[in-house]
């Protein structure tokens, strides 16, 4: 045998065991598998919508089954089943009926997007299935629940032989993005330098489409599937090929604890809230843009009003983008009126919502868009951009009453900034009565009896 044959046969050989070592690991905890829930959550500190779900999920599976277990998987390390419990309270307001078990994860760095300079989509899906990997050989419960838009982990996690659920807030990829790429958009998720290429365009469309098949494939593994929006619900019919399985139950949103605010506002200056996380799809730019243009308008004798962003930061990114909204308020010289609140708590946020005549939101093709509602329960005036969620579920007429504004430019943006400025009294009140009467659609009892009503049927199956 040649050299060359010698390397060749030991590196298959090494390959070989390697798989083989495996593959007796899934099946060793496949055997040992638990009846229990594990939450696949890598990040249990984020502070969204996503963290909300998680903890209204974990919630109302202790009060349907009571005797089945909840593990949470997480990346953050310093998180105890205490310290999730407390903050599934501080945070959000929801008291679990007893702390969740906790599987700590160490290969989260897989899934960071800046792991991924290129190919960012392709290269988190593959690294979330070697994040999944470490989760269900550290322990396999029979019902896996992704809570975070892993569709990739699916396939694997009925490998180890679990059920798989899952409450997917918006699709990877859908055929908005496409669409984009195709009539070469810049965004956040569409780089200049490619928008303003016909062959690096075709090429991204090439990967966009290989991707949708692939996410086809995995995503149609969930034995249940549920998701958040009208909207949602129709890109993921349409990719994951199983409209039988997926199931539309709206988002928690902390309604009841919101519409017991006052609708009047006391404060001599209108407060602007915007409630979201530092992240580039939010579109924090264009409301500090916006704001600038708004009060540019104003008569000169008038209180300026004040802008407040609330959000969370996850990661270094997170921070460096806060930082240059603060850099950019000063050079539109509107530093004076904005504020920064940075990971508040959920009391802090209640009473920040409590003073805002307005809540602004400016996410392009929002999914659902829970602080929209928060802002409507809460008693201020929703703008939210005109697409996905908040155009589809959330800022319609009730009763014959319009409920908020909707917008897409700077311009118009504006000018519902200062249309709400410029409210009478008793317009502005009757408007937020109205939002406040839709945002119980929303709430999170709703979100409770909907997400119990479709889990009863599998959670049953596997029971017997």
């Amino acid at each position: 045998m040649t050299p060359i044959q010698l390397i060749i046969f030991f590196s298959l050989t090494l390959i070989t065991t390697k798989i083989l070592k495996l593959c007796f690991s899934a099946i060793n905890a496949r055997q040992n598998r638990k009846t229990a829930v594990g939450f696949f959550h890598p990040y249990t500190n984020d502070g969204g919508g996503g963290e909300r779900v998680l903890w209204c999920a974990v919630k109302a599976i202790q009060e349907e089954n009571p005797d089945l277990q909840c593990f949470v998987y997480t990346g953050d390390h310093d998180a105890t089943p205490q310290s999730l419990f407390n903050r599934a309270l501080d945070r959000f307001g929801v008291t679990l009926l007893s702390p969740p078990k906790v599987v700590h994860l160490y290969k989260r760095k897989w899934i960071e997007e800046t792991t991924y300079p290129h190919f960012t989509m392709i290269g988190q899906s593959l690294g979330s299935m070697y994040l999944a990997w470490e989760a269900l050989c550290k322990f396999t419960p029979s019902y896996y629940f992704d809570t975070s838009g892993y569709a990739f982990t699916y396939p694997l996690a009925r490998f180890f032989g679990c059920k798989v659920i899952c409450y997917t807030h918006y699709p990877t990829i859908s055929s908005d993005m496409l669409s984009r790429v195709r009539q070469r958009s810049s965004m956040y998720n569409n780089d200049a330098l490619v928008a303003k290429s016909v062959w690096l365009s075709r090429c991204k469309i090439i990967y966009y489409t290989i991707f949708s098949w692939l996410y086809g494939i995995v995503g149609s593994c969930a034995h249940l599937a549920m998701v958040n929006s009208s909207w949602t619900k129709a890109h993921i019919e349409k990719l994951w090929g199983v409209p039988d399985r997926i199931k539309r139950v709206y988002p928690p949103c902390d309604t009841s604890g919101l519409q017991v605010l006052p609708l009047e506002r006391s404060a001599e200056i209108p407060v602007i809230i915007s409630v979201a996380q530092f992240r580039p799809e939010k579109a924090h730019s264009l409301q500090l843009e916006a704001f600038s243009v708004a009060i540019k308008r104003l008569d000169s004798g008038l209180s300026k009003p004040k802008l407040q962003f609330v959000g969370s930061c996850r990661n270094k990114s997170d921070e460096d983008r806060l930082q240059m909204l603060k850099d950019k308020a000063i050079e539109l010289n509107v530093n004076e009126q904005v504020e920064f609140h940075k990971n508040v708590t959920y009391r802090d946020l209640v009473g920040l919502l409590a003073g805002a005549v307005a809540g602004i939101h400016s996410m392009t093709d929002e999914h659902f868009g829970i602080s929209v509602v928060e802002y409507m329960a809460a008693g201020a005036i929703p703008i939210a951009h005109n697409s996905a969620g908040p155009k589809m579920d959330i800022v319609l007429e009730e009763d014959g009453q319009q409920t908020g504004f909707l917008a897409c430019s700077i311009e118009e943006y504006a000018d519902a900034i200062f249309g709400v400025i410029k409210m009478s009294e008793t317009e502005r009140l009757k408007m937020a009565a109205a939002a406040r009467k839709r945002a119980s659609r929303f709430s999170e009892q709703k979100f409770s009896d909907d997400f119990k009503a479709v889990v009863r049927p599998i959670l049953s199956r596997v029971s017997r």
